[in-house]
């Protein structure tokens, strides 16, 4: 496990905050559960059938004794959280029964906690499928005031790395968007420089992709990109954010020092933004196996409160470090279980006041799942 994590497992400690596991049925779920309860960074709640999940924890021994565990299909919350849903959705159509049939629904049960204060953030997808996780998270959390867009990122953690910050980077949109237009990439940029500084404590410095860099080739790509950095800087101009740059000219000095000279991003990038989504999820996960690095994500970055995504392949450490990731943006927001506040996680400080949009137009809800 990385430093970086263990530095978020210790500043969780010091708020602890209740995280829900929308996948209590998974075995690398609860082997999560148990890792996160010996270490005492969270207080975790299982979502699933309790003689199941204790059946599986039994058979693997993991000791998740003290955990809580809610059935969505028979929980004595079910009746409040249908109509708080129902009258969330009526104008959308939704009839009183179908509200309470589909808050049976594990994700979103979980997602319903998080709304009425009984957690603090909430992780799922390494059985359900991205849609499944954003899509009840929308419809119940709404996205965070002063909020253009959804994205996700993923945290990069490469062992032995001179580049990024102690090897370590956020990679953006490397889970959800699948062909942003320029404008969107500049909303990216900003949100992932915002969630940067919040759980690394670093100052981001955002390099905007391309294979050109400094307008060495030309197509609608780089265009593209290259609007979307002029954008960027317009929309916060005190941000370090350059582009368009090739991946060697953004993190490694000696080429940025050859290919753009005059930057002051080049060479020490550590927040990458990638031009669509065929680029970061290929990215992060050559990262991933090539060089041996933690991937942490897709983190999701918009949403009212903190809801992250898994990917399908995700380890029982995976799982335990989103839940600290979790538990930070659950702290930073300010959220709590007795307040019931309602904070916006990992919205940019220099957001631009515009108005708030409904995330719908690059939502894979009716799409394979991406990881």
């Amino acid at each position: 496990m990385s430093t970086f994590i263990e530095q978020l497992k210790e500043r969780a400690k010091k708020d602890i905050k209740t995280i829900v596991l929308a996948e209590g049925e998974e075995i690398r779920t609860l082997k999560a559960a148990e890792m996160v309860k010996k270490e005492g960074y969270a207080k975790i709640i299982l979502v699933g059938n309790p003689d199941k999940i204790k059946a599986m924890a039994a058979a693997e021994n993991l000791d998740i004794d003290g955990i809580k565990i809610v059935d969505s299909e028979n929980s004595e919350k079910n009746e409040e959280y249908a109509n708080v849903f129902y009258e969330l959705r009526k104008k959308k159509g939704i009839t009183p029964e179908q509200a309470a049939e589909t808050i049976k629904d594990p994700s979103y049960y979980a997602v319903m906690m998080v709304k009425q204060g009984d957690a603090d953030g909430m992780v799922s997808g390494a059985v359900h499928s991205s849609a499944d996780t954003i899509r009840p998270s929308l419809q119940i959390l709404k996205t965070a005031p002063g909020t253009k867009l959804v994205s996700a990122f993923f945290i990069m953690n490469v062992p032995n790395c001179e580049y990024g910050h102690n090897g370590t980077f956020i990679f953006g949109d490397c889970g959800l968007n699948q062909d942003p237009t320029a404008d969107e990439v500049s909303e990216i940029a900003i949100s992932s420089a915002a969630s940067y500084r919040q759980l690394i404590q670093d100052e981001p410095r955002v390099a905007m992709l391309s294979y050109s860099t400094y307008g060495s080739a030309k197509s609608a790509l780089v265009d593209k990109m290259q609007e979307a950095t002029k954008l960027a800087k317009e929309k916060a101009p005190e941000l370090k954010l350059d582009g368009e740059l090739q991946l060697d000219a953004a993190i490694v000095d000696s080429v940025a020092k050859s290919k753009a000279p005059s930057s002051d991003v080049a060479g020490s990038a550590n927040v990458l933004i990638f031009p669509n989504l065929d680029a970061g999820n290929i990215g992060y996960k050559l990262t991933q196996r090539l060089a041996k690095a933690e991937a942490y994500g897709p983190i999701l970055q918009g949403i009212a409160k903190p809801v992250n995504d898994l990917s399908r392949g995700c380890s029982a450490e995976d799982i335990a470090g989103v839940v600290a990731i979790t538990a930070i943006q659950a702290v930073l927001s300010g959220i709590s279980r007795t307040s019931r506040i309602f904070c916006s996680p990992c919205v940019p400080a220099y957001a631009t006041a515009t108005k708030k949009k409904r995330y719908a137009r690059n939502l894979p809800l009716n799409t394979k799942r991406l990881h």
